[in-house]
């Protein structure tokens, strides 16, 4: 049986460390949902000024942030896979945001909000960068949890 009770040099226990990271866990996923939430608006604007979804020039700058920015340990370039997954998933929401105002104004409701824009899922979206849209693309890789 594992000893949860053995103590690190800084006589956190592994329990304590576990609980330590679950506490973060939740402040990455509400930081992640925040950035989630700008990027969507993002996406809005990026469709009322006809600005092209993908933009290579703004992602090396958020690179060059993170890097710039990284104390460790994770090497820079653990940490760049890391926001290319990120940045992906984002520009998937982007995609969503862009299908729905064009949905909307299709449909002459003009809100992307009533196209499911904002509110609305990913299907079809391509996740991971399949924009394809087939039962595949819409897993996650890690788990095969459909979007």
């Amino acid at each position: 049986m594992l000893d949860t009770g053995a103590q690190h040099e800084d006589a956190m226990t592994l329990e304590e460390l576990r609980k330590q990271i679950d506490v973060l866990d939740r402040q990455l996923v509400e930081l992640l949902s925040e950035r989630a939430r700008a990027a969507q608006m993002i996406g809005h604007l990026k469709a009322a000024t006809q600005l092209p979804v993908y933009e290579p020039a703004r992602e090396k700058v958020i690179y060059a942030n993170v890097r710039a920015h990284n104390k460790g340990p994770l090497p820079d370039i653990e940490l760049t896979h890391i926001y290319e997954r990120i940045i992906d998933v984002m520009r998937a929401l982007q995609r969503d945001e862009l299908a729905s105002e064009r949905n909307a104004q299709a449909h002459g409701s003009g809100s992307a909000l009533a196209a499911g824009g904002a509110a609305g899922g990913a299907a079809g979206s391509g996740r991971g960068g399949d924009s394809s849209g087939s039962a595949q693309a819409l897993q996650t890789p890690e788990t095969g949890n459909k979007q």
